[in-house]
């Protein structure tokens, strides 16, 4: 996960060529090929000239930037959702959380596809904003549940009914109670939400709802290299392989928090 986020914040360092730049003379054969691995392109060139390499490296950045902020929205949504049906209880959980299942009844892909669509069609189709939305706004159903969940027993806890006996606030509870306690909870789905929304950006990209070009993605790139995955393999292994490290990186990640920060996973 380190490495990734290192390639991603020095890829215009590391990379000797413009991710964006077409060169039709040195990038491609006499055939008007692609180009394999080589020394002056590390891991080829696509069917316009681009170095893969650098194409990778600067879709690192986008996808990160991308994931980032869109969990970044969906923990904002979940966290005041989820704090708000497990402190209050009764009708206001019953009502909220009848909408979290009236949200998880649509698939989650085709339901973010169908955002990004209506969404690009927005003033904000030119930059990468809609893609932020669409996976902030329909990401946020399940760190809404474990946390409702996880406030819930929280709200019955002794020190918490002690605290409002002593006349304390609502929202000096959940402030200095509540939240303190659900801080290991919130940064493990926060971590696994990362990974789900780095998948999903591929995917939206992948059907061309991603970042507009000439943005390289790497969902972009792979469909880019669809029709040259014989003759060519290097450009669909070399985004499949970064998507797949950084997906399994996020979700090692958040499997190992949950079980560190959860006594009776540690027993």
């Amino acid at each position: 996960m380190l490495a990734v986020a290192a390639l991603a914040i020095l890829g215009p360092v590391i990379a000797s060529h413009d991710p964006i730049a077409r060169d039709m003379d040195r990038g491609l054969s006499e055939l008007g090929a692609p180009l394999g691995p080589s020394a002056d392109a590390l891991l080829g060139t696509d069917q316009l000239g681009r170095d893969v390499w650098a194409r990778v490296l600067a879709g690192a950045t986008t996808s990160l930037q991308i994931a980032a902020l869109a969990t970044l929205v969906s923990l904002a949504i979940g966290l005041s959702l989820g704090l708000a049906a497990g402190y209050a209880g009764g009708r206001t959980d019953n009502v909220l959380m009848r909408f979290v299942d009236l949200v998880l009844a649509f698939p989650y892909l085709l339901l973010a596809i169908l955002l990004a669509a209506l969404l690009r069609e927005s003033e904000l189709g030119a930059s990468s904003a809609p893609v932020v939305l669409t996976l902030g706004l329909v990401g946020w159903t399940t760190m809404a549940r474990v946390i409702r969940g996880k406030v819930l027993s929280l709200s019955r806890s002794e020190y918490v009914l002690a605290a409002r006996a002593l006349g304390a606030s609502p929202l000096r509870i959940v402030v200095h109670h509540i939240v303190p306690n659900i801080a290991g909870l919130v940064i493990v789905v926060t971590a696994l939400g990362f990974a789900q929304n780095l998948l999903a950006e591929a995917a939206l990209s992948y059907v061309g709802l991603g970042p507009p070009p000439p943005t390289p993605t790497w969902g972009r790139m792979l469909y880019e290299g669809r029709a040259y995955y014989r003759s060519a393999p290097w450009l669909t292994i070399a985004p499949g392989a970064a998507i797949l490290l950084a997906v399994v990186a996020f979700n090692i990640l958040g499997e190992g928090l949950r079980d560190y920060l959860d006594p009776r996973g540690r027993r």
